[in-house]
């Protein structure tokens, strides 16, 4: 039971894990060697690597970015008037709502998260109700959607095209 302790064994052959080590050792001794003859900056590069970004910018998906124009955006405190009976908390996040936090409200179940936990669930391309699973786009809003999308994907309507030359005949 476990895990096997050769990991290595797995990947690689042994013969190549033993001459990769050799090439960084023998590399390692001639960096010491030059140093030590004073020629380290013979070695030094004229290259200059720019650092890795600290943040990769964000993709989201069309869907999820037409799901995000749907679902109405409202602060809790304004829900709360509208409606006596909502839940204190989001279920995603289980913090309880403050009264200036911006909350998405789900049209097909009316349950309400914060629009954070709510956007980070569709940008794993989730297109359902954390809670219950009932899709966020209501069944008769569903042909629209999909028109959106189809438009937003820049795609040409080849099927178009082709209904029109076919009823010409």
């Amino acid at each position: 039971m476990g895990f096997p302790v050769g990991y290595t064994e797995l990947f690689f052959p042994k013969l190549l894990i033993h001459t990769l080590s050799f090439l960084g050792f023998i590399r390692k001794f001639i960096s010491w060697l030059f140093k030590f003859l004073g020629l380290g900056d013979f070695l030094e590069s004229d290259i200059t690597w720019p650092d890795r970004p600290t943040h990769c910018p964000e993709f989201h998906s069309v869907s999820a970015v037409l799901i995000r124009e749907i679902l109405p955006v409202v602060k809790f405190e304004d829900l709360v008037a509208c409606d006596g009976e909502t839940p204190d908390s989001c279920a995603v996040c289980l913090y309880e709502f403050e009264s200036q936090e911006e909350i998405r409200r789900l049209t097909n179940c009316r349950h309400i998260f914060h629009r954070s936990c709510l956007d980070r669930w569709m940008d794993h391309d989730q297109k359902t109700c954390p809670l219950c699973r009932t899709p966020f786009i209501p069944d008769e809003m569903q042909e629209a959607f999909n028109e959106r999308l189809w438009a937003a994907s820049g795609i040409p309507d080849f099927y178009g095209e082709y209904s029109s030359s076919v009823s010409g005949l």
